[in-house]
C-alpha cells in the first residue's frame, strides 16, 4: 500500500504571532489547571453528591433549558430580522439587542427586579392577577434569558449573513409563501448555526450568577443555582466550591464540545 505523503501547507501567518496566541492560549488553560490540581478528590464524590449540591444542579440544568428554549423561540426571530431587514434605525436596535453582553449582570439584575417586581413596570400590574415573579424559579429563568438571548442572536445572525439569500429568493421564485420559505429554506440551511447558539446560549445560563442573585436570590430548591451554591460554598467550605466548579466545567466543556462535532457534522 503506498500511503500518499502529507503535505504541510503554510499557515501565511508571522511566526510571532503563534507567541501570544500560546500565551492566550495558557491564560485561559492553566487556571482550569490549578483548579483541577487542588480538588479534593478522597471527598469528591460526598462533596458534589451533598443535597444542597444536587438541588442546586438540577435547577440550574433545569432552568438553563427552560431559558434556553426561550432564547431560541425569541432568538431566531430577532435574528432573521436583523439580517434580512432594512429600515432605519436598524443599528440601534441591533446595539440594543446586544446589550446585555456589556451589561455587568448585576445591573440586568436590577432591571428585571423593576420591570417584573412586586412594584416594577409590568410586575405591579401581575400583582393585580396573582403573579409572583421576583425571587421565584421563574425569575431564575428569565434572568438567564436575558443574559443568554444575545449569544444566539450574534450567533444566528453571523450565519443568515453568511448563508445569503439567494435560495430564499428562489424558492419565493416558485411561489413558496414567505414562512415555507424561512421553514423549509433559511432554517435548514443555518441549522448548524442555530444549534451552535443555543449552545453558548445555554452554557451562558448554566453560569449566570449576578442578574440571577439581584433578581431572583438565594433560596435552596427555588432559585439557588449552582454558580450562587459555589459562591455560598466558598464561604464555608473551599474544597466544596472547588468540586462544584470542576462538575460545572466538566459538564459545560461536554455540551460546547458535543454540539461542535454535531455542527460540524451538520455542516458536511
Amino acid at each position: 500500500m503506498i500511503r500518499e505523503a502529507r503535505v504541510r501547507v503554510p499557515s501565511g501567518l508571522p511566526g510571532w504571532i503563534f507567541v501570544p496566541a500560546a500565551l492566550g492560549g495558557l491564560f485561559v488553560v492553566l487556571p482550569l489547571f490549578a483548579m483541577l490540581a487542588s480538588v479534593d478528590w478522597s471527598r469528591f464524590f460526598q462533596l458534589v453528591t451533598s443535597e444542597s449540591s444536587l438541588a442546586a444542579l438540577e435547577l440550574s440544568l433545569r432552568t438553563a433549558a427552560l431559558s434556553t428554549v426561550l432564547c431560541v423561540l425569541l432568538g431566531v426571530p430577532m435574528a432573521a430580522v436583523l439580517s434580512r431587514s432594512s429600515f432605519r434605525g436598524l443599528h440601534v436596535l441591533r446595539s440594543l439587542v446586544l446589550l446585555p453582553l456589556v451589561l455587568p449582570p448585576v445591573v440586568g439584575g436590577i432591571a428585571l427586579l423593576y420591570t417584573f417586581g412586586r412594584k416594577g413596570l409590568i410586575g405591579q400590574h401581575l400583582e393585580v392577577a396573582g403573579i409572583h415573579i421576583a425571587f421565584t424559579t421563574t425569575a431564575v429563568v428569565l434572568a438567564q434569558t436575558f443574559v443568554a438571548l444575545p449569544f444566539l442572536v450574534v450567533s444566528l445572525e453571523g450565519s443568515l449573513r453568511t448563508a445569503g439569500s439567494r435560495y430564499e429568493h428562489a424558492a419565493a421564485t416558485l411561489g413558496a409563501s414567505p414562512t415555507t420559505v424561512f421553514r423549509r429554506v433559511t432554517l435548514p440551511l443555518v441549522l448548524p448555526g442555530l444549534v451552535s447558539g443555543a449552545v453558548l446560549s445555554f452554557a451562558r445560563a448554566l453560569g449566570e450568577f449576578g442578574a440571577t442573585l439581584t433578581f431572583a436570590g438565594s433560596l435552596q430548591g427555588v432559585t439557588r443555582t449552582l454558580p450562587l451554591e459555589i459562591y455560598l460554598q466558598r464561604e464555608t467550605d473551599a474544597d466544596a466550591a472547588v468540586a462544584l466548579s470542576l462538575v460545572l466545567v466538566v459538564v459545560a466543556v461536554l455540551i460546547v464540545v458535543g454540539s461542535r462535532g454535531w455542527a460540524s457534522r451538520a455542516a458536511v
